[in-house]
């Protein structure tokens, strides 16, 4: 492998492990702060996506579509957990998984009725689609480094919201004590509204962001919630930063195990995760 070969493989790792991280980031929020085991996550992916290609197709313009994109999936994530998931906080699991799991059959259901069934393409943005030449025969997407610098733009952000916000703080305070925070007189149920909210917004996006480089078809949110579990297993339940840095490393485990070991590529995410398991069966890093 020359070097050009090896700067290409090391940037699509980092550029698939950060996509991951917006998924995964809003999984470990609603289950680590929440409580909620949500296996409709990757049907928030999956509707990211959709929207950007049915919304490209209206507008003619990707920007505005993610722009439209993001708002409705707010107002979605927003709609969702005052209706369902706020019944939920006090249920045992097995309710959890029934009802998410029954949304995972409704979003697919709606996604073929509205939708179809056909695979579909995104166009990439004109001023986004040149390539950076690497050598004279390989050259890298800006529209793939575009994504990579969305992504760690969005990890500051919320660094920033988490760590050094009255918001920040009322989120840390609920996933610690829901009571205490409570009787403190902070309105917890809109906390939680609006860590849901964030959530769906956040899986809803990286489907945006991916829907030009990966295609649109039904069924891509249940492949992308399996590595996201994973991704919240190795980082620690409740980790933000823990899951970026678990799917860096997936990233970059999937990447080069295709590469170095393609027979045997699928095994490597799961021995990275059993081998993290071994060595801290609470995960990289705790709660946030």
């Amino acid at each position: 492998m020359d070097f050009s070969t090896f700067l290409i493989q090391l940037l699509n790792s980092f550029q698939y492990g950060l996509l991951l991280f917006l998924v995964a980031s809003g999984l470990t929020l609603i289950f680590g702060i929440m409580g909620i085991i949500n296996l409709a996550h990757g049907s928030f992916y999956m509707m990211g996506a959709y929207m950007a290609f049915s919304l490209t197709a209206l507008s003619g313009n990707l920007l505005v579509a993610i722009i439209v994109g993001v708002a409705l999936s707010v107002l979605i994530g927003f709609l969702l957990e005052w209706a369902l998931f706020s019944r939920l906080y006090k249920r045992d699991h097995l309710d959890q998984v029934l009802l998410t799991y029954g949304l995972i059959l409704i979003f697919e259901e709606l996604r073929s009725l509205l939708v179809g069934d056909d695979v579909h393409g995104v166009p990439i943005p004109e001023l986004l689609s040149a390539s950076i030449q690497l050598s004279e025969t390989l050259s890298y997407p800006v529209y793939r480094l575009f994504m990579s610098a969305v992504c760690i733009l969005l990890a500051i952000v919320m660094y920033w919201l988490i760590r050094h916000t009255r918001l920040g703080m009322m989120i840390r305070a609920g996933s610690s004590n829901r009571e205490m925070v409570q009787a403190l007189g902070i309105n917890i149920d809109l906390i939680y509204r609006i860590v849901f909210g964030l959530g769906v917004t956040l899986a809803a996006f990286a489907g945006m962001l991916a829907a030009p480089v990966s295609s649109v078809y039904p069924g891509m949110g249940n492949q992308v919630l399996i590595i996201c579990f994973v991704v919240v297993v190795i980082g620690g339940v409740g980790s933000v930063w823990g899951a970026l840095v678990a799917a860096l490393l997936i990233g970059l485990a999937d990447t080069f195990g295709k590469v170095i070991a393609p027979d045997y590529a699928g095994l490597a995410v799961y021995v990275l995760m059993a081998a993290v398991l071994l060595w801290r069966p609470e995960g990289i890093f705790r709660r946030i």
